[in-house]
């Protein structure tokens, strides 16, 4: 079944209702997440213990009807405990390969960074090449395949943080942050209302029909003058006196895809400034390097990229209508 993008925006409605009904008062961020997911991408969940990241992903594997595997990255973890090994059979006499929990729809990477970079590796191939090979024998990733990783970025001590390059191949990084009082209020509410710990959401979808949203993502018009606007965006970092690295091409094509994703989020069949605004920040952070000898200086990614989002000029409209064209300034 071939959806339109208006049952797309009504399906991703109702997958968000149903994690909302879970995670209190985190709209902004879970938006992100999902169109994160839409656009075929894997998310970073980054922020302090506590905070609703793994209940958002249970909650997002449960309303998007995918299986769910949660690996718990410790520093004894070892690649094969990701990817399976081949074990001896008595009975055959023979050696079989006994998948490991990369072998799902949607794997809940649990403190990424505690794990030694071996194996963070090993994860970071199959998220970009869908596949893991296993002494020589390759094995094929259930399709749809989702990582949503988990760091925390307190508690360094006994921690392996992701280098420059491997933090590129997340699509996105988000943060959720701590509630306001009234949203904290309402999930202890929530909590003496159903008198037990653990929370269901009712499935929206399937995996199959996961994949005819990210088809229908996939037609949604980027108007050139908006795309060159992504162009210019992650160009502006590469020249930032501020940076010591700026970020990749791969930043170009995250801007485009998952701000398509958040235009059909938005209930739209093209994309505008201000969705690239939107994601820029989940793009870009972790992608770019503030120079050492300004982090005593309160200099951040995040408010370079505030920065580059102020100096870039905006793309104005040229057209009036359902469908706004827009040229480069």
């Amino acid at each position: 079944m071939t959806l339109t993008l208006d049952q797309v925006a009504t399906r991703a409605t109702a997958i968000l209702a149903e994690v909302e009904r879970a995670v209190v008062g985190k709209r902004q961020s879970l938006e992100i997440v999902l169109a994160g997911i839409m656009a075929g991408g894997h998310v970073l969940m980054e922020d302090f213990p506590g905070l609703g990241k793994t209940l958002a992903a249970r909650s997002f594997a449960q309303a998007l009807g995918l299986d769910f595997a949660r690996a718990q990255f410790t520093p004894d973890l070892l690649p094969s405990d990701l990817t399976g090994s081949f074990l001896y059979d008595q009975r055959s006499h023979d050696f079989s390969f006994r998948k490991g929990p990369l072998f799902t729809g949607l794997l809940l990477a649990d403190e990424i960074n505690r794990t030694p970079p071996k194996t963070q590796s090993a994860l970071l191939e199959a998220m970009q090449e869908g596949q893991v090979t296993v002494e020589g024998e390759t094995f094929a990733l259930p399709q749809p395949f989702h990582v949503l990783a988990t760091a925390n970025p307190v508690e360094y001590e006994g921690t392996y943080p992701l280098p420059e390059a491997q933090l590129d191949r997340f699509l996105l990084r988000v943060s959720f942050g701590y509630p306001s009082p009234a949203d904290e209020w309402e999930v202890l509410q929530r909590r003496m209302a159903r008198q037990q710990e653990a929370q269901e959401v009712a499935r929206v979808t399937d995996g199959a029909g996961l994949i005819e949203m990210q088809r229908a993502v996939e037609t949604v018009t980027v108007d050139e003058g908006v795309g060159q606007y992504c162009v210019r965006l992650v160009g502006a970092t590469r020249t930032h006196q501020n940076l010591l690295m700026g970020a990749s091409p791969r930043a170009s094509l995250a801007l485009l895809l998952t701000s398509r994703a958040y235009a059909v989020l938005r209930g739209r069949d093209y994309v505008t400034p201000e969705d690239v605004k939107a994601v820029a920040h989940a793009c870009l952070d972790h992608r770019v390097t503030v120079r050492p000898e300004l982090w005593m200086n309160d200099v951040s990614a995040a408010s370079v990229v505030d920065s580059v989002l102020s100096s870039v000029p905006t793309p104005t409209a040229v057209a009036a209508g359902p469908r706004t064209g827009f040229e480069r300034p």
